[in-house]
């Protein structure tokens, strides 16, 4: 028996590390997250409200981009009021706690929601892309994620 017994700091961070959990009733149409990786989960306190929303955000948007195929791109509907979708090209965040999203909207209005992290609620949607055909779709996600890569290294 192998069992490593941990001390209380031990026990104390790896409570407040962040868990994943996620159940679909068809695993095989929506993929949830799996894991988040190693940059988005450590350090966790040493961030703001911002930062880790921000991190977390970009987890989404990658995984619902993977689910998406080449006539469609990632767009964000609004909750509450009628303020429309927007078509997510670009993400930041400005400490403590302001999320801000840019890009346009379904006829290519250049747009830009600014949030507070209390108020965060977004919806992401699949959108037909608005370029030709031979062009591939924007996949904002994966440049995010990159950032991310980017930054912890």
């Amino acid at each position: 028996m192998d069992e490593k017994i941990a001390t209380a700091v031990e026990a104390a961070e790896a409570e407040v590390l962040p868990k994943l959990h996620e159940v679909h009733a068809d695993p095989d149409s929506c993929v949830g997250l799996d894991c988040a990786p190693e940059s988005v989960t450590k350090s966790v306190a040493s961030k703001s409200s911002a930062q880790w929303a921000y991190e977390r955000l970009i987890l989404y948007i990658q995984n619902f981009e993977q689910q998406l195929d080449a006539e469609h791109e990632v767009a964000m509907g609004f909750t509450g009021g009628d303020a429309g979708v927007l078509r997510i090209e670009g993400m930041g965040y400005f400490d403590p706690d302001v999320i801000t999203f840019y890009g346009s909207d379904t006829v290519g209005t250049k747009t830009q929601l600014i949030q507070h992290v209390s108020q965060l609620n977004v919806m992401l949607r699949a959108l037909p892309k608005m370029t030709d055909e031979e062009v591939p779709p924007t996949r904002i996600g994966f440049r995010l994620a990159a950032e991310l890569e980017k930054k912890a290294d």
